[in-house]
């Protein structure tokens, strides 16, 4: 597969990003759906495309913040998976795909124990299993790969634009146009799943400081944090961070950030010491944050299907 090279209409960073979403409108797949419960009590969904052959691989791919399986990159990877005959799935973290989180807790950048869970359970279905993480959940896959290592149910896996220093994606997010598109775009939508997490527990944190809430450095001091266990934003970041443990991966992975995604600067991308011989490092110059559009216009997303699933049948063995 070829190295990703941008149409020329489109080579800038938050235009790459921006443009699928709006514009390319990426058919769905006809999916088959599961509740599940989650150990503690709460549910979850899970997006299936079932292949005609039930030994043929599966490829799981885990949402970004606040996306789902009608998100345009989950569209677009689900429609080439069954068009291989393989099989495919989208699990929704919690609160997502349309299913009410009824716990206090949600999902956060560092929750690899809910990965684990997840692919524990789908490979007692399947022999072959392949796994895709996109942005926030891009950085759960990566962490939970670090910490299960050779051990990691994955034959092969793939991360894609993945904040892997949320540290340094934090402050990018929290300045400039990054700050008045992206942030406010996302704040707006956990602001109001925080507000439905406080009318079942009002005392679980301060809804005057979530309400005031400007940055992503804010709100995961004000509410990621205290809902999940840690001291503060600063605590949270350090601890949940993939890149420190990219150097303990043990499966074939394929890491692949654009230099111009307007969430995770080029100077925090890993360099080849912070990683282990199992992870291929693919820092494209264009391609911005899951954009990657080819084509004449108004262009196309099939580059990044393709270059994932063919990794996989390369790597997978």
């Amino acid at each position: 597969m070829p190295r990703y090279r941008p149409p020329r209409w489109l080579p800038e960073g938050h235009s790459q990003t921006i443009w699928p979403a709006l514009v390319l409108k990426d058919r769905h797949p006809h999916y088959r759906r599961e509740l599940w419960d989650t150990p503690d009590g709460g549910r979850i969904a899970l997006d299936f495309t079932d292949a005609a052959n039930p030994d043929a691989p599966l490829v799981v791919l885990f949402h970004g913040l606040e996306g789902s399986s009608a998100s345009h990159y989950a569209s677009a990877l689900m429609r080439r998976v069954r068009a291989r005959g393989w099989h495919g799935v989208v699990p929704h973290f919690r609160g997502c795909g349309g299913v009410d989180n009824p716990l206090p807790r949600a999902y956060h950048a560092g929750d690899s124990a809910e990965i684990a869970w997840i692919l524990d359970r789908l490979a007692a279905r399947h022999a072959t299993v392949y796994t895709a993480g996109v942005s926030l959940g891009g950085n759960m896959l990566l962490k939970y790969l670090g910490e299960a290592g050779h051990h990691a149910i994955p034959a092969a896996a793939a991360g894609i634009s993945v904040p892997v220093d949320l540290h340094a994606a934090s402050e990018n997010l929290d300045r400039g146009f990054s700050r008045a598109v992206y942030t406010g775009m996302f704040l707006k939508t956990l602001k109001r799943t925080s507000r439905i997490t406080l009318a079942r527990y009002p005392d679980l944190f301060d809804r005057q400081r979530m309400e005031h809430s400007r940055t992503f450095s804010d709100f995961d001091d004000a509410v990621t944090a205290p809902l999940h266990g840690f001291a503060g934003a600063l605590d949270y970041w350090t601890r949940s961070s993939s890149k420190p443990l990219l150097k303990d991966i043990g499966r074939p992975t394929l890491l692949l950030n654009a230099r111009n995604d307007p969430f995770m600067p080029a100077r925090a991308l890993p360099a080849e010491h912070d990683v282990s011989r199992w992870v291929c490092r693919e820092f494209p110059e264009h391609g911005g944050h899951v954009g990657f559009v080819c084509g004449r216009f108004p262009g196309n997303i099939d580059w990044l299907p393709e270059r994932l699933l063919d990794f996989f049948q390369q790597n997978g063995g």
